[in-house]
């Protein structure tokens, strides 16, 4: 008798003891979700300049359909389209679901280093701050002193025009290794669409080479100006421009529209952050 008694007892506290097992389960809480770091941008070295300054692109998305941003071609003269670059890579950094999945963007904060270097005085980036006051035209042209929106292979000439006056493009097109840098990285990665941003002309330019423009460079140029609140147009027409970059991807059937600020002081960034979020909408069913 006292053997079950024992064997019962025995049976009630694994009982109990399993209940309170079972309990305990319940109510301890769901462990954490795992968060995967977000990743930063793929960083690439796509050539350098004359004086050996990388030229550096930054990718951030990893879709099929590809958007790139170009900054500070003109160098130090349009460095505020260099700080643009900065403050949309920094944006994108911070807010990664801001890209549809189908897409990636590339942005190029500085196409002409040594440009930059002439005015600002440092390497890498730089701030509002560093930029010194006064007539900073001699950024625009690289070390060989090339305009490098007139070397590419766009009814190219030796001699180029800018705002009235005569410079150089160049012995040839593509002879400027920051242009080579340019056309590689295009040739390579065939973006559907190339953003270049300049100032000071207020306003949203379609490219064309030979052929006029195309269709998808006219909805694009749209698409940026009506976001922004710049103007739309078709044709840069308040001199002769031979050679630029736009034309040339134009001419390779590569959109590509030109994005000038509205001075030479602003990055105008909520304009140009709505601008780059209407391409984003564009293409997110692509």
């Amino acid at each position: 008798m006292r053997s079950l008694k024992g064997i019962i007892i025995i049976v009630l506290i694994v009982a109990a003891v399993g209940f309170g097992i079972f309990l305990a389960s319940r109510n301890k809480p769901e462990p954490a979700p795992i968060v995967e770091p977000v990743s930063g941008p793929v960083e690439k070295t796509i050539g350098t300049s004359v004086q050996g300054r990388a030229i550096k692109s930054y990718t951030y998305g990893s879709g099929t359909t590809h958007l790139a941003f170009v900054g500070g071609i003109h160098g130090g003269y349009e460095w505020n389209s260099v700080l643009l670059a900065y403050q949309m890579m920094d944006h994108l950094a911070a807010n990664p679901t801001l890209i549809p999945a189908n897409q990636k963007v590339t942005i190029i904060p500085s196409a002409n280093p040594d440009g930059v270097f002439k005015i600002i005085g440092k390497e890498g980036r730089f701030a509002l701050a560093d930029v010194p006051t006064g007539d900073q035209s001699v950024g625009r042209f690289n070390a060989n002193g090339v305009d490098l929106n007139r070397n590419f292979d766009c009814k190219w000439q030796s001699e180029a025009t800018w705002r009235g006056n005569k410079v150089g493009a160049g012995t040839a097109a593509f002879s400027e290794p920051e242009a080579r840098a340019i056309r590689d990285f295009m040739l390579a990665e065939k973006p559907k669409a190339a953003i270049f941003w300049h100032s000071q002309a207020n306003a949203v330019y379609a490219s064309e080479c030979t052929a006029g423009v195309l269709p998808e460079t006219r909805a694009i140029m749209n698409a940026y100006a009506t976001a922004a609140g710049y103007k739309a147009i078709d044709t840069f027409d308040a001199y002769p421009v031979t050679g630029d970059v736009e034309g040339w991807l134009a001419s390779i059937n590569i959109p590509a529209i030109t994005v000038e600020l509205s001075t030479h002081e602003t990055i105008e960034w909520e304009k140009n952050l709505a601008g780059a979020k209407a391409l984003f909408s564009h293409f997110a069913l692509d």
